[in-house]
């Protein structure tokens, strides 16, 4: 079975307990795995999000967080960080906060969240590969099309819990 994409299964705390199949991690199990989130901030407070190619399985042409992937077994979160940054957005040189960790569970997965931010000023070239694109958006376009079916539920959860500044 070769191109199969192996993820840890972990506990709530983060320890590793197993390892599944990227197909059984999003079939419906709700087998807990770990996933990255990179927000990416211009000096001017904007936020980066990416579009989601029309090609995945869950929330094909949303918007989305600038940087989500998952933790491959034996990678630890950083590397799987840094990873997934360099390949969707071509990003090497930037400096991660760590601002929270989180379940968030959908209709077909179940997810360990690893949430960072960064403030970022160099190219970014999102792969066509991965993406449809992504563009910086002000706080107030994203404030005003929260709701509107036009991000992914789970960004829109994220901005709310963590990002927001009430």
């Amino acid at each position: 079975m070769e191109n199969v994409e192996w993820f840890p299964l972990v506990n709530e705390r983060g320890e590793v307990t197993g390892k599944a199949t990227r197909q059984e991690c999003h079939n419906g199990t709700k087998l807990l795995h770990p996933v990255v989130h990179l927000h990416v901030f211009n000096r001017a407070g904007d936020l980066y999000l990416q579009k989601r190619s029309m090609k995945k399985c869950i929330q094909p042409g949303k918007w989305d967080t600038a940087v989500g992937g998952h933790v491959d077994v034996g990678e630890s979160i950083e590397e799987a960080l840094f990873r997934e940054v360099r390949e969707e957005l071509g990003m090497t040189d930037f400096e991660p906060q760590f601002l929270t960790r989180y379940v968030f569970e959908s209709s077909v997965e179940k997810e360990l969240v690893h949430t960072y931010r960064t403030v970022y000023e160099g190219e970014i070239k999102p792969d066509p590969s991965e993406l449809d694109g992504g563009r910086f958006w002000t706080i107030a376009e994203i404030e005003e099309n929260l709701g509107q079916d036009i991000f992914t539920p789970n960004f829109e959860e994220e901005y709310r819990q963590v990002l927001r500044k009430d």
